[in-house]
């Protein structure tokens, strides 16, 4: 049969591939869901392709985002004004509980085409709205109707039903096998399979390590939240797994703002991953973005949006953020008390992390994550006729990481198949609109006395703090 071949003509080519370079005038040729070759004037015939003219845009790999709560889509901006505190009461309980099946596949199927208009063709989806078996489905289904390349990470946080269907842990473990066996059976297609540990503070730490046994079982990967936020006994995580031989292989760690350089050290050691949510995390005084840090320690840091109820779902911003927060951190005057005369973190560096070392972190490092002749064709073109990318002036990694977003994005293929073509994705945004609309409308209502709930005893709970912090000061 004959292969369905693509051809992206006269791009500037950024590969984040050592071997291919940075073409300024190139071409990729597409068979099928592969990158058949990249280089300069590969001279296919008009009539072998259907040719693409990408003269005078930028092209990059598709971007990867690795740590993602794609169910919260319907809540968008809801936490504008939140603290952390405020987000655990508000959306991880008053909301979840009222999450209908429906509510979380609309979240997902929604929340991906997001993703994938803003050129993010991966995500690790941590999933963690599993309310049921049917939400486990819904979950999945939303991801697959999107047509975007996931790893689809089971949740095994309890949240708080007045009748929850999963009384007991071990229920939620082997609903997590089910999942497996029905959905992932093979691990070369778009979809994959991990697990979202649950929060260590909740649960006996004698639970996650049943998670992480369960992973390797599966052979699956495992994410968490680790050393999320400064002073709570066992967020951190790291150490404890360390101390019973479970720190490993192809754990993918978020946040860490509050790891200790040793810790940090210690998931170098063990080939494990980090990955920053610097919008989060700045937002939600978590701490500080571990980017130089991660790089001291060894680490090669990821990006990740998090949660489209507090910020934005592209990662353009977080290459941003994060590059910038990290400089504003090797640069501070009131520390250093000199003008910064260098910075080690570049834009080439960033864009990395939102590319190559995200797929790595993911176990998908051999697929995606470059422009590399053998891979999956994951790609976006930016393109050159809107104000924000003329003139693109060097180092073009710069112009991507300091002036792009997700209004530049003009093609997204997966796979080598087109999801967003001329400015437009291939779906139905009316109808994922109105569905959309629909799951808020039912949130916002069911959920109205928890949520206010919920506030005041935040409310409560930080006069509290107050009050033991003034205290403290007196003594």
């Amino acid at each position: 049969m004959t292969p369905r071949r693509t051809l992206l003509r006269g791009g500037h080519i950024l590969s984040m591939d050592p071997e291919v370079g940075e073409l300024p005038a190139g071409d990729i040729l597409i068979e099928d869901d592969t990158i058949a070759a990249v280089g300069v004037d590969l001279g296919v015939a008009d009539t072998a392709a259907e040719i693409v003219d990408v003269d005078g845009a930028i092209v990059i790999p598709g971007l990867v985002d690795t740590h993602r709560h794609t169910w919260q889509t319907p809540l968008r901006g809801v936490c504008a004004d939140f603290t952390l505190l405020d987000y655990f009461r508000v959306i991880r309980v008053a909301y979840s509980q009222v999450y209908r099946p429906e509510d979380v596949r609309t979240g997902n199927y929604v929340g991906a085409l997001e993703a994938l208009d803003a050129g993010v063709t991966t995500i690790l989806d941590y999933s963690h709205c599993m309310n049921s078996p049917d939400h486990a489905d819904a979950s999945v289904a939303g991801l697959q109707e999107a047509r975007i390349r996931a790893l689809h990470c089971y949740g095994f946080y309890h949240v708080p039903l007045q009748k929850p269907v999963f009384v007991k842990h071990e229920q939620r473990l082997a609903d997590a096998c089910r999942i497996r066996e029905k959905y992932f059976t093979s691990d070369d297609q778009l979809l994959t399979m991990g697990l979202a540990g649950s929060e260590v503070h909740r649960i006996p730490f004698s639970a996650t390590e049943t998670e992480v046994r369960l992973a390797n079982e599966l052979g699956v990967p495992i994410t968490f939240h680790s050393a999320c936020y400064w002073g709570m006994k066992l967020t951190h995580c790291v150490s404890e797994l360390h101390s019973v031989g479970l720190l490993g292989q192809g754990q993918i760690h978020s946040h860490a703002n509050a790891c200790t350089d040793a810790e940090l050290a210690l998931l170098a050691r063990h080939g494990s991953f980090v990955s920053c949510t610097p919008e989060t995390e700045m937002g939600m005084s978590m701490g500080s973005p571990i980017i130089g840090r991660a790089l001291d320690a060894g680490l090669r840091p990821t990006l990740g949006c998090d949660i489209v109820s507090l910020n934005s779902g592209d990662l353009f911003t977080q290459m941003r953020l994060a590059i910038s927060s990290q400089r504003a951190l090797a640069h501070d005057v009131e520390t250093t008390k000199t003008m910064g005369v260098t910075n080690a973190v570049r834009a080439e560096d960033v864009l990395r992390f939102a590319t190559q070392d995200g797929a790595t972190s993911l176990g998908l490092g051999s697929r995606i994550g470059s422009l590399t002749p053998g891979k999956q064709a994951d790609v976006v073109v930016l393109r050159s006729s809107g104000l924000s990318l003329t003139p693109v002036n060097a180092p073009v990694a710069g112009a991507v990481v300091f002036q792009a977003g997700a209004r530049d994005v003009e093609h997204v293929l997966v796979a080598g198949s087109f999801v967003k073509r001329d400015g437009s994705l291939l779906a139905d945004i009316a109808s994922a609109r109105r569905d959309i609309q629909a799951t808020r409308d039912h949130l916002a209502d069911h959920a109205a006395d928890a949520v206010r709930e919920a506030l005041a005893d935040s409310e409560e709970y930080r006069s509290r703090l107050e009050e033991l912090s003034a205290a403290n000061a007196q003594s």
